[in-house]
């Protein structure tokens, strides 16, 4: 790590990345977690993609989610190789909904996989394969495994394995970081290696837009119409020439936005020190900023000061 003072990272003695002074505004959401186990990490990585799919937020989409890590076949329930996905929404109701018809549709469909509860000690517990078991059309078959109530759902290639209740809790959505940078090509590696920072170093989260990256970030509402989100105008550098009240230098032609849900606010905070670290390094990167909604949105807040502190 290069030297750091005050709120600038020097990659060099005479260019340096300025940290913005803001905060990354986060609210609460419900969240689920599923261990999906399968034959061997590609299965289990295909079902998790699928489950995790039109899931980047919750603005138009039916629910965030997404990939949180790979579990080893000695730490699943069925000796199998196992892929652990978050799924998010605003009330228990909705999310159980989504775990039912992600379960369902893509996991259940995919080959050769089981579905397991990945919050055993959550107080609140959702019928989710209580539900899913009418699918057997009343050949399923109540069983345990490794100390776990399940349903054997009879299936074309065998039989498909889902526990009976899974744990939800109240998470923390909303976390994020904004890169702004020289050019595309520099903005875009940064994000990536932002992306593979937070992959290795953090746990606990879950990056929900396409690669972990959010490539058009939104502002609350319509200046012009009659919409939920709109473009996030004051932080698009085609228009910094135009709107009074961009916030884009005039040697910054592309920025990304990583967008972080965790199970509590200190995953996400550390998510966020681990990926601001990695990008810049990033020859190119000019500063990292924050959106927030002036304490309008949520209740939580990471402060990118006291973030990089963190690590």
């Amino acid at each position: 790590m290069g030297p750091w003072k005050g709120m600038r990272y020097y990659q060099d003695r005479d260019t340096f990345v300025e940290i913005d002074d803001t905060f990354a505004e986060m609210f609460p959401m419900w969240a689920g977690r599923i261990l999906i186990t399968a034959h061997n990490k590609k299965w289990a990585l295909t079902a998790a993609g699928m489950a995790t799919g039109f899931a980047a937020s919750i603005i138009m989409s039916p629910a965030e989610a997404g990939i949180e890590d790979i579990v080893p076949s000695n730490k699943t329930p069925d000796g199998r190789v196992g892929a652990v996905i978050q799924i998010y929404h605003r009330t228990r109701r909705e999310l159980k909904t989504q775990m039912i018809l992600r379960i369902s549709q893509c996991v259940m469909t995919c080959p050769t996989t089981a579905a397991f509860d990945a919050l055993p000690k959550a107080k609140r517990r959702l019928k989710v394969g209580r539900s899913l078991r009418l699918f057997g059309d009343g050949f399923q078959k109540k069983d345990a495994v490794a100390g776990r109530d399940v349903w054997r759902i009879p299936v074309m290639e065998g039989e498909f394995v889902v526990e009976d209740r899974f744990g939800v809790m109240k998470a923390v959505a909303g976390g994020n970081f904004l890169i702004l940078a020289e050019s595309r090509d520099s903005c875009l590696e940064a994000a990536e290696d932002g992306v593979k920072a937070i992959n290795q170093g953090a746990e606990g989260v879950i990056l929900p837009f396409p690669g972990g990256v959010c490539g058009s970030g939104s502002k609350s509402g319509s200046m012009k119409y009659k919409l939920r989100a709109s473009t996030n105008h004051p932080l698009c550098p085609g228009l910094k020439k135009i709107v009074p009240d961009s916030q884009v230098p005039d040697n910054v032609n592309s920025v990304y936005e990583i967008v972080i849900n965790g199970l509590n606010s200190n995953f996400v905070k550390k998510a966020m020190a681990e990926g601001i670290k990695a990008a810049v390094k990033v020859p190119g990167v000019v500063k990292i900023s924050a959106g927030n909604y002036g304490g309008k949105l949520g209740p939580f807040r990471a402060y990118l000061k006291e973030v990089l502190q963190l690590t």
